[in-house]
């Protein structure tokens, strides 16, 4: 019976997370950056600069934009970065991070868009935190009508929040990586649940509930100060880690960005494969891409909603650069380690991948270099836990008209799934939170669509008072 169960539910997984939902990502990524004018790439610069220039005086938010970036960046920045990226190229090969690499460009658009609905959208709560998001920008954008689409929408945003995504998938991945580290043997064990596990797992489950009761029981700011501090300390580490293997093995990286190319368009494939070769490089990367950087999902908008600034157009150039990071230099420095290192085709899965690109590449024993991509690892999952909990917080939040009592009672249930994740076992219940995930990106893209008009009307207007 499970196993139907868990079939059924890998079969709606593959189609959700297949070919129409790429398409439709793409397709609006594409007609954004045609009505935009390439906004993605000629006003990038601007939007750098205008990440460490705050607005704080007489302007609605709750935290600085920088804040607001760095608490979408700890949702984005995750697993998916280093394990996913490494599934990707195992299953697709070396051009699995061109497509990637496309999906970001593209993506970077759609990110503008949506972070720009949400502060243009926003409410001011009673209490004075402000709320927003594709909730919101559905029901007042669209109209009240459209209310449905917006409920829809947080209905999926809670359940990848607490089901999984936010939750079991990472704090598994934490509790994995502490005990591949420590006790790889399994040598040390203790008997809990009907079923057998390392001190290491136990251990590392009750410290990382212990660091996210004390994080999220103080709200957005309590995340986003601790967002701000982590995440540019963990991508940091990780890019000057990838940089010594680069640099380590400079001469290697021509060749392996003609590999990358080529494979990304069939030319590595056996005679007559080209095509399915491509189509799998393109399906595997595309979807990786999308996944890491979250690009169209609408989960960075309620992040972003946040942001203390009264220029919605300014936040939406500041949030579209949580795609470039995440996916142009995070996901583009773990996917040339493993190209390099040829570590994609040596029979290896998941993290195993990453690890063995770390291990061959860097100039350390095995050992250190297991050591740091295990710290990475649980820095990243860690704050993506914060950032979903902020997410489906808000979520919840629209579904039960702002009753801060549901939303209080929602913490202790998401720090007792926390809690639980480690010794969950149930592919199942992450299947349905990847679902969830892919499905929260319809109702958004629907919006995005129909808004596109206001979107295009608020550029122009924000430039043309920049200019003057």
């Amino acid at each position: 019976m499970l196993e139907t169960i868990n079939s059924i539910l890998g079969a709606i997984d593959d189609f959700v997370w297949g070919i129409p939902l790429i398409v439709l990502i793409l397709a609006v990524g594409i007609f954004l950056t045609i009505r935009l004018k390439g906004l993605q790439i000629s006003k990038l610069p601007l939007a750098v600069k205008s990440i460490f220039k705050n607005e704080r005086s007489g302007s609605d938010g709750e935290v600085t934009s920088f804040g607001a970036l760095c608490t979408a960046l700890s949702a984005t920045i995750g697993t998916g970065n280093i394990v996913g990226v490494a599934t990707a190229l195992v299953a697709g090969g070396p051009g699995a991070l061109f497509w990637m690499w496309i999906a970001a460009l593209l993506g970077t658009a759609t990110k503008y868009a949506e972070c720009l609905l949400a502060v243009k959208y926003r409410v001011v709560a009673e209490d004075g935190h402000v709320i927003g998001g594709p909730f919101y920008y559905i029901e007042k954008g669209m109209g009240k009508n459209w209310k449905w689409l917006g409920k829809i929408f947080a209905f999926f945003g809670v359940g990848v929040g607490l089901m999984g995504i936010g939750t079991f998938t990472q704090v598994n991945g934490i509790a994995s990586a502490v005990n591949n580290f420590f006790d790889p043997n399994n040598v040390w064990t203790v008997f809990l649940f009907g079923r057998e596990y390392s001190w290491t797992v136990v251990i590392a489950g009750i410290i990382l509930t212990i660091c996210v009761a004390l994080v999220i029981i103080g709200g957005l700011k309590r995340i986003s100060h601790v967002a701000e501090v982590i995440v540019p300390f963990m991508a940091l580490l990780y890019v000057l880690t990838a940089l010594l293997i680069l640099i380590t093995n400079f001469t290697a990286i021509p060749a392996a960005i003609v590999t990358i190319v080529q494979s990304a368009f069939g030319l590595r494939a056996a005679a007559g494969g080209a095509m399915g070769a491509i189509i799998v490089a393109m399906q595997k990367g595309i979807a990786r891409g999308i996944f890491s950087n979250e690009a169209g999902l609408g989960s960075a908008p309620i992040a972003a909603a946040a942001a203390q600034t009264d220029e919605c157009v300014r936040q939406g150039l500041i949030s579209m650069t949580g795609t470039f990071i995440d996916t142009i230099i995070i996901c583009t420095m773990t996917g040339l380690t493993i190209v390099i290192t040829g570590a994609w085709d040596m029979g290896l899965e998941g993290v195993a991948v990453t690890t063995k690109a770390f291990q061959m590449g860097l100039p350390f024993p095995s050992t250190v270099a297991s050591f740091i991509l295990m710290v990475c690892l649980v820095f990243f999952a860690f704050t993506t836990i914060l950032g979903w909990d902020y997410y489906s917080e808000r979520c919840l939040e629209y579904i039960v008209n702002g009753n801060q009592k549901v939303v209080k009672g929602y913490r202790w249930l998401y720090i007792l799934a926390v809690f639980i994740g480690p010794f969950m076992t149930v592919s199942a219940v992450w299947t349905i939170a990847d679902i969830f995930n892919g499905l929260m990106a319809i109702p958004n893209l629907i919006a995005i669509i129909a808004l596109n008009g206001v979107i295009v009307a608020e550029t122009k207007s924000y430039f043309q008072r920049y200019k003057n």
